[in-house]
């Protein structure tokens, strides 16, 4: 167990082969995205190569790595600590993130076929289970495999690049309100699917756009209260 309060059970195995130090930053990107490692949380080169099982190179290499991409900061004298995203870095981002997906909702609906919308349905279903168990990773995570699917059945390559850059920092941002949004996201989910079922390219827009922005604005009333 990290001093820093890491939850017991949380760091992900590395996974092997590949470079060490690749490994090291996917391992502390999940437990940064997964908030398993808390915004503002101090991190200890040892502590973390302790956790890890690896030396304490790697870890810096993985540190700095994730500074660069703004995922970490690194203060002088200090040491280093998880970003604190501002509501202007948050209100960027899921601005963005709204654009993307509205468009791939438009196209999953113009092309989507039944075995689509059926995988669909049944991400929802688990979603809707994840929730029913008050499971929120379980519940972040078919989220962000609804959305991929959608993305998916876009059927737009650079659409999917673009979504995915942005992807792992939106899960970052959609866990604290995962439980506040709870029941009504796979609600909307629900409607989506609904959408692309009948073709309707510009319910499936509306209601995306909307969905999106029900987490948008779920983020910035948890950050002001």
């Amino acid at each position: 167990m990290l001093s820093t309060g890491l939850p017991q059970g949380a760091v992900p195995k590395l996974e092997r082969p590949g470079p060490l130090r690749d490994r090291v930053y996917e391992a502390l990107l999940e437990l940064i995205t997964t908030r398993a490692l808390q915004p503002g949380q101090h991190l200890v080169e040892s502590e973390l190569a302790g956790h890890l099982g690896v030396s304490r190179q790697p870890v810096r290499e993985a540190l700095q790595r994730l500074n660069t991409e703004g995922w970490v900061d690194l203060r002088p004298a200090q040491g280093a600590f998880v970003h604190e995203p501002t509501e202007e870095e948050a209100d960027q981002l899921l601005t963005v993130r709204t654009l993307l997906e509205a468009e791939a909702a438009r196209l999953a609906a113009a092309g989507a076929d039944k075995a689509g919308i059926a995988a669909l349905e049944a991400l929802c279903a688990e979603g809707e289970k994840a929730v029913e168990a008050d499971d929120v990773d379980g519940a972040v995570a078919m989220n962000a495999r609804f959305h991929a699917k959608i993305m998916e059945l876009a059927g737009n390559a650079v659409l999917a690049e673009l979504a995915a850059q942005v992807d792992r920092r939106v899960r970052w941002y959609y866990t604290p309100v995962a439980r506040q949004r709870g029941h009504q996201s796979w609600i909307e989910h629900r409607a989506l699917i609904a959408a692309i079922t009948d073709r309707d390219e510009q319910r499936a827009t509306h209601l995306m756009r909307e969905h999106t922005e029900h987490t948008r604005r779920s983020y910035h009333a948890r950050a002001r209260s």
